[in-house]
């Protein structure tokens, strides 16, 4: 017969408190084996390995509902699928730690005065932003990742040139120089700026462990300053006379994007060409969508505002650019993105909606079956997607 144990005993041999061993008997995970005359809960040595499980569950991060739910009498493969989505989630708990850290850690490197609640409120929107725009970078990858690198795409849209003087302005992760590393033209002088706290970190770290690679006569001088202050443009304009200067995916994060369109102005050389992709720069994903209810009868109404404010967004860039270049051309960088579930693409029109909520159930089995007959015809479906990136010269 089974050594019967208390819950002050099994509590020691666990390692948890007695208070612990009480809260998973009310939660349904732990039930005694017995009791003793006194009414006090007894446990055998069965008890002991299902807490020894409960305490390692709980300490990769499952909840207590999770254990009871789908652990404790669970099998063999509901355990595996538990922990593959458990690695999951702490992966993306992981990432949120990461995007915390990052902007907090930013937000000290660069403030000199005292901080304040209006500085906690910029990590919070830092944080908010930095998220929406990696859960884009990922789905792009997910479903562009038989095309061409995008960066090499842009990349080549540049047209740089042998001993060009480059001003990169908000370069981060720099994917446009990593992934052409060996395409950089020589002689190239590359002025890169971020603030500490970003993926700069990173291409610091990049930019020492590979510097030797590159190119003959190329040289990358990464700087860290808030691209805001007028002491970073003072710097900026010691190295004055730029052949190219590039401001890509930086818009949103500009507090005056005119102050510092204007500031860019003054430092282009004359016949320097300044790559710019700022608000209303995009809307193929909305005029897709609208073409592509139409084709398959259902109402395209969805996207109408969202156009309008794309194209009033456009309206306000060009003219904000036009006040200070002589010559603004769209250059239009397209991509193809592949899909096989038209599940995806129906999250991905409402993504791009006005209201989501307002899609009727008629209108989304419409455009699933529209999508279905497609992938099923074609083996996928291929949306062609541009973004325009404007060049400005004098």
């Amino acid at each position: 017969m089974d050594k019967k144990m208390t819950s002050g005993e099994i509590a020691r041999i666990a390692g948890v408190s007695q208070k612990a061993v009480r809260l998973y008997d009310e939660k349904g995970l732990l039930k005694p084996s017995g009791y003793s005359e006194g009414n006090y809960r007894l446990y055998d040595e069965s008890s002991l390995r299902i807490l020894e499980k409960i305490v390692a569950l709980k300490q990769i991060g499952f909840s207590l509902e999770e254990i009871r739910d789908n652990l404790i009498a669970g099998d063999a493969s509901d355990v595996e699928e538990a922990l593959r989505i458990q690695l999951k989630e702490m992966e993306e708990r992981r990432y949120q730690m990461d995007k915390v850290i990052a902007a907090i850690s930013g937000t000290l490197e660069r403030k000199e005065k005292d901080l304040d609640w209006d500085d906690v409120a910029e990590i919070v929107q830092t944080i908010s932003l930095d998220q929406r725009a990696d859960e884009r970078h990922w789905d792009a990858l997910k479903h562009t990742g038989s095309e061409p690198d995008w960066y090499v795409k842009i990349f080549g849209s540049l047209n740089l040139k042998e001993n060009d003087k480059i001003l990169d302005l908000g370069c981060g992760f720099s994917k446009l120089w990593r992934n052409n590393w060996n395409k950089i033209p020589a002689g190239s002088s590359i002025f890169a700026y971020d603030v500490h706290g970003s993926w700069a970190d990173n291409f610091a770290q990049y930019l020492e462990e590979n510097r030797q690679a590159l190119p003959d006569g190329v040289g990358i001088n990464l700087r860290f300053s808030d691209l805001e202050e007028a002491q970073t443009w003072d710097e900026i304009a010691g190295d004055k006379g730029y052949d190219v200067i590039i401001a890509h995916y930086i818009d949103y994060m500009l507090k005056s994007p005119e102050e510092f369109i204007r500031r860019v102005s003054e430092v282009l050389s004359d016949k320097g060409v300044f790559s710019y992709n700022g608000a209303g720069s995009c809307g193929s994903w909305q005029l897709f969508f609208k073409n592509a209810m139409e084709a398959a009868g259902a109402g395209s109404h969805y996207y109408d505002k969202k156009l309008e404010e794309i194209e009033e967004k456009r309206r306000t860039c060009l003219d904000m650019l036009g006040r200070y270049f002589g010559k603004v051309d769209p250059v239009i960088v397209s991509n193809k993105w592949h899909y096989t579930d038209a599940e995806e693409i129906i999250a991905k029109m409402e993504e791009a909606m006005d209201d989501p909520a307002r899609l009727t159930p008629a209108d989304k089995k419409r455009m699933f079956d529209y999508f279905s007959d497609l992938i099923e015809k074609n083996g996928e479906a291929v949306i062609e997607i541009g973004s325009r990136f404007w060049h400005c010269g004098r």
